[in-house]
């Protein structure tokens, strides 16, 4: 059984260091889990123009394999202009449909308004819902002031939310797995 961490973004580092810490707690509590980080900032993805996915070459076709291989995801975006990151949603619009029907999907975003945790609600859970995934019930929203001057996440709160929602979608993979 494999996560797939997806870092949504080709700039800054803390959406990937609040993906790769839901996946730490992944491998932490369940070492049998394969977990990979997909850091779209190390990879030269076309953008879509309606093409079959299978066309694609590249870091692009890259990109659609490994989201199409694993069996679970935790996917994070830095919230811009109120949304989810240009990067993330064309890779949405790349993978096929049904590369993500009926498997699990658990949400960290970051951002820089109290506000922008809506983005989860408003955008990526029907994103979520075009394409049939589960989507973990949980999922985490780290403010800015949530993170030190290193980029390290401090805040108690949300390493247990990090937490809760690694178990939730562990939780939710391996009920899906005995049907």
């Amino acid at each position: 059984m494999k996560v797939l961490g997806i870092s949504g973004t080709i700039v800054g580092s803390k959406t990937g260091v609040a993906v790769s810490k839901v996946l730490e707690a992944i491998k932490r509590t369940h070492p049998e889990i394969e977990t990979e980080l997909l850091d779209l900032k190390q990879y030269d993805i076309q953008f879509c123009d309606g093409r079959d996915p299978s066309a694609y070459t590249g870091d692009t076709k890259i990109v659609i394999d490994k989201v199409t291989n694993a069996d679970f995801y935790i996917i994070g975006t830095p919230i811009f202009q109120s949304s989810l990151t240009g990067v993330l949603k064309n890779l949405f619009d790349l993978i096929p449909v049904s590369a993500l029907y009926e498997k699990v999907m658990g949400f960290v975003a970051t951002g820089g308004t109290y506000q922008h945790y809506l983005v989860v609600e408003n955008q990526l859970k029907p994103i979520a819902g075009f394409f049939r995934a589960y989507v973990a019930p949980s999922y985490v929203y780290i403010h800015d002031d949530h993170f030190n001057s290193a980029k390290e996440i401090v805040d108690s709160d949300i390493l247990s939310r990090i937490e809760r929602l690694a178990g939730e979608v562990v939780f939710m993979q391996q009920r899906l797995k005995q049907s």
